[in-house]
C-alpha cells in the first residue's frame, strides 16, 4: 500500500500545500492557505486533513544556509506540533533550504513569468516538501 503524504510549506501570510504518494515518489500542489502572522484557518486544514487522509504530514523547515536555526524554523515547528497535536496525524519536518528558489525556477520551466504568482510558489514549495522527504528517506 502507498502512503499519502501532505505537505505543508509554513509561511506567515501563506502557507503552501501539496499532496504526494511514497509509490511515485512524486507530488502535486494543491493550493495556498492564507494565514494571519503564521495562523492558519485550522478548519481549512482539518478538512484537507478529512479529503485527504495522509498517512504523514511533512512540514518544510526553515533554516539557515549554514544549517542553524532561525525564527521561522520554531514556527514551523510549532505549526507542525498544533498540527499533530489537533488532528493526532503523524508529522514529520524536512529542510527546505532552497525550495522557494527550486519553486520558482520550476514554476518558469513550465510557464514563464506568468506562472510565477506567490500562491503558486508556495504550493510549488510544498511539492519540493514532499520530494525531498521521499528523496532522504527512499532514494538510493
Amino acid at each position: 500500500m502507498s502512503k499519502t503524504v501532505l505537505g505543508f510549506d509554513f509561511g506567515t501570510k501563506s502557507i503552501g500545500v501539496a499532496v504526494g504518494q511514497e509509490i511515485t515518489g512524486s507530488a502535486q500542489p494543491l493550493l495556498s492557505l492564507k494565514a494571519r502572522d503564521g495562523i492558519p484557518d485550522w478548519e481549512q486544514i482539518g478538512t484537507l486533513l478529512q479529503e485527504w487522509q495522509p498517512d504523514l504530514v511533512v512540514v518544510g523547515l526553515p533554516l539557515n544556509m549554514d544549517g542553524t536555526e532561525q525564527e521561522m524554523t520554531q514556527r514551523a515547528k510549532k505549526f507542525a506540533n498544533r498540527i499533530h497535536g489537533r488532528f493526532g496525524v503523524l508529522v514529520t519536518t524536512q529542510d527546505e533550504r532552497l525550495t522557494t528558489t527550486d519553486a520558482k525556477a520550476r514554476l518558469f520551466e513550465l510557464g514563464g513569468f506568468k506562472s510565477l504568482g506567490k500562491s503558486k510558489v508556495d504550493a510549488v514549495s510544498a511539492v519540493l516538501i514532499i520530494e525531498s522527504y521521499f528523496e532522504n528517506h527512499y532514494g538510493d
